[in-house]
């Protein structure tokens, strides 16, 4: 199996753009390794051992994808991926290219393709397959898997995110912006966001956390400014860190464990989107979980 470890980034890449969760990524990629042996244990010649852990990875996440709708659907609130902190993965998610495409808005809007629309044009788009590749993971006729991916890609090209072309000038806004949302200036805050700017809340129904997206720049701002008060009452600090690939900020208790994570998406020079991740289980791989946001069952009506 020594031949096919340094395949493990690339079949994780794919369960997770798939996904959108790291442990379950992690379980589906555990199991194709686990198929795989168990079929080459049984003398079957496996020619190329890439290509059949992408075709099981890749049809694994398919059903998993199935057979979680009804909890997608019934999810509480703004449901967010689980972040990724390159520091804080497995070697085999370190390894992985922190591009565009493991962005939360990018993987947001491929929760709006159906299983198959979202391997398809990830295959092709992402990872370059081949539509006779393709074909026989998903096993659907090349012509099929063309319209598949012409119709995801209108789909996925008419909400697509932009970003910020300069690294430097994004690091140095979100330095700017998490300085302001710890100073408390709401004034500082109003002017790095823009003015249709987005805050989107995941807590899962498993601490307090907004229901529903905030927008307006003005809204975001003191809907930022009363949660970061509140967090430096707690004893709360922030600890800059990318997510996904793009700016963010993990906020810490005063035993230096994780309360969320931040993620912005930084457009022409202003905040955009802000997404905030509190849902302790979306942060369990990341370290031990602070308890301060749980809810208090005995004071929820």
């Amino acid at each position: 199996m020594s031949e096919t470890t340094d395949t493990r980034p690339l079949m994780f890449s794919i369960a997770y753009r798939m996904l959108g969760r790291v442990a379950e990524a992690e379980d589906v990629v555990q199991e194709a390794y686990l198929r795989l042996q168990h079929t080459m244990d049984e003398g079957v010649v496996i020619e190329s051992p890439k290509a059949f852990l992408a075709t099981v990875t890749t049809r694994l996440a398919i059903d998993h994808l199935r057979s979680a709708r009804v909890r997608r659907e019934s999810y509480v609130g703004s449901w967010l991926p689980e972040p990724l902190i390159e520091d804080k993965e497995p070697a085999a998610v370190r390894q992985m290219e922190l591009a565009e495409s493991l962005s939360m808005a990018f993987l947001t809007m491929m929760e709006t393709l159906s299983p198959i629309e979202r391997a398809v044009f990830l295959l092709r788009e992402v990872f370059d397959y081949g539509y006779d590749e393709i074909s026989k993971i998903v096993e659907k006729g090349e012509d099929n898997c063309r319209q598949i991916f012409t119709r995801a890609k209108r789909h996925i090209e008419s909400g697509k995110p932009r970003f910020e072309a300069s690294r430097e000038k994004r690091d140095q806004l979100a330095d700017r912006f998490f300085a302001a949302c710890q100073d408390g200036n709401v004034d500082d805050l109003v002017h790095l966001l823009a003015k249709d700017a987005v805050f989107y809340g995941d807590g899962g129904g498993k601490v307090t956390a907004l229901p529903h997206p905030v927008q307006g720049g003005d809204r975001v701002a003191r809907l930022l400014h009363g949660l970061f008060d509140k967090g430096r009452a707690l004893g709360g600090h922030v600890r800059r860190v990318d997510v996904n690939g793009q700016p963010g900020a993990m906020m810490m208790d005063t035993t230096d464990r994780l309360i969320g994570v931040m993620e912005l998406d930084i457009v022409d020079g202003a905040v955009q989107s802000v997404r905030s991740i509190v849902n302790p289980d979306k942060l369990q791989h990341l370290g031990p979980v602070s308890d301060i946001l749980r809810r208090d069952s005995n004071r929820e009506s």
